[in-house]
């Protein structure tokens, strides 16, 4: 009787990898739907299908940022210090055009400059890089360093490149629930650009205070793009590493065939899981029905991005081949709607992965057997191996090693997320960053 009860515990054991994190990130989003409310909307669902995904978003009523939205306390969190100069979280105004206008001033480079600075920021990045790696960490310096470059005109030097990844990875660490914030991290990061201020190439927004304007560009330039970059830039590697023969043809093909690639890594790991916004007015959807002023639409990417695909779990950059139905048909929007905040690097970011990725290829034959999901909380583990070398047992080895160890990992990563996101959402709460800075609260802001 004693032998079955072990053997039976140690199948559970064993097979705990296979089941556990599912359970967990199911777990997980009943904790947060709990502790934030049943105040919004899912779109697409059941008052909004996917045929009018687009249209609800487009809205001009759909245009309420953080105003009236409990999940913004938690979002303000995640983005501190300065959520409230962060430009996807200021609320329509003067001051939104004015950060709008700054960065489109930043973001309107030629495409020989793009590509040129890309080159030297992901070369010096991979040089000597061997072995397995985590794509994101590899990544994140040249992201950093592009940014500092855009912003400053200047080669960044390593003290600056240090903070503006630790601050990146800071954030991205929270907002995935791997843990908890350090907010000294982030005030280094702060503190510096107040002092390079001056250094800066570009006019920035007028009627802001010189610490409103580093946090302005912390929150654009040194948190959303070297994360977002960094994270696009590892999906697309992460895939590659997948799908050998897609690897194949990506480095054999001309750039449209990895525009194809880029495209469908993007539809199948959308960036963004759900962007919420708050009605500024109603918006009616059907005879009689009418959404009103004041609720939280919360825009569904992963389920838009699925749905009218055949077979929409596979990856298959052939979906966005010539001859497929145009793009614009797709249910297909990486970087948001064009009439509702859209991401402002739609332009340079593909352009800019497209170089970063091919520089990768040039120099690598990439495998994983990790898990590969659209949050990438293992930070996509990938086995690097420089092109004509050997490949023999040990990478089979090493390869073996990796499942295993992406599968405990992920075990204890589900636990862990669930444990401190609970607590940070908890937190967030307590603090309601949002809500108070709303309220005429200016300590929120510095919290």
């Amino acid at each position: 009787m004693l032998t079955a009860v072990w053997v039976a515990a140690a199948i559970v054991v064993i097979s705990l990898p296979r089941w556990l994190p599912g359970r967990v990130v199911v777990l997980r989003g009943w904790v947060f739907t709990r502790i934030n409310g049943e105040e919004s909307i899912a779109v697409p669902g059941d008052l909004v299908g996917v045929d009018r995904f687009r249209e609800v978003y487009s809205h001009p009523a759909a245009s309420g940022r953080s105003k009236g939205a409990v999940l913004s306390d938690l979002f303000w969190y995640w983005l501190s210090p300065g959520p409230e100069m962060h430009q996807e979280h200021l609320e329509a105004g003067d001051r939104y055009d004015a950060v709008a206008l700054a960065t489109r001033r930043i973001l309107s480079q030629p495409r020989a400059r793009v590509e040129e600075l890309t080159r030297r920021c992901v070369g010096r990045t991979l040089e000597g890089r061997r072995g397995v790696v985590r794509l994101r960490d590899l990544m994140m310096p040249a992201w950093a360093e592009f940014s500092y470059e855009l912003v400053f005109r200047e080669p960044c030097p390593p003290h600056a490149r240090d903070l503006i990844v630790g601050n990146a990875d800071d954030v991205v660490t929270a907002l995935k629930c791997c843990g908890l914030r350090h907010m000294d991290r982030r005030d280094r990061l702060t503190a510096y650009l107040v002092e390079s201020l001056p250094r800066v190439a570009h006019e920035l927004p007028a009627g802001l205070t010189a610490r409103e304007q580093a946090l302005y560009l912390q929150g654009a330039f040194f948190n959303t793009a070297v994360v977002q970059m960094s994270e696009a830039t590892a999906h697309v590697l992460m895939a590659l590493a997948r799908h050998p023969d897609v690897q194949d043809g990506a480095r054999a093909g001309d750039d449209r065939f990895l525009d194809q690639v880029i495209s469908e890594t993007l539809r199948l790991y959308p960036l963004f899981g759900i962007a919420h916004r708050v009605t500024t007015g109603d918006i009616p959807v059907a005879e009689g029905v009418v959404i009103p002023a004041g609720s939280v639409l919360c825009f569904d990417y992963p389920a838009f991005h699925r749905a009218g695909f055949p077979d929409p779990e596979r990856f298959d950059p052939g979906r966005f081949a010539p001859g497929h139905a145009p793009v614009r048909e797709l249910n297909h929007i990486p970087f948001g709607m064009p009439a509702n905040r859209p991401c402002p690097a739609w332009r340079l970011a593909p352009l800019a992965m497209r170089v970063a990725v091919r520089e990768v290829l040039r120099s690598y034959e990439l495998d994983s057997t990790a898990a590969h999901t659209r949050s990438l909380p293992n930070r996509g583990p990938c086995l690097l191996t420089p092109l004509n070398a050997r490949r023999g047992r040990g990478r089979r080895l090493t390869l073996l090693f990796m499942r295993l160890r992406d599968g405990w990992e992920d075990v204890w990563r589900s636990l862990v997320q669930l444990v401190l996101g609970t607590y940070m959402v908890w937190d967030a709460r307590r603090l309601r960053l949002c809500e108070r800075h709303f309220s005429g609260d200016a300590r929120s802001a510095s919290t």
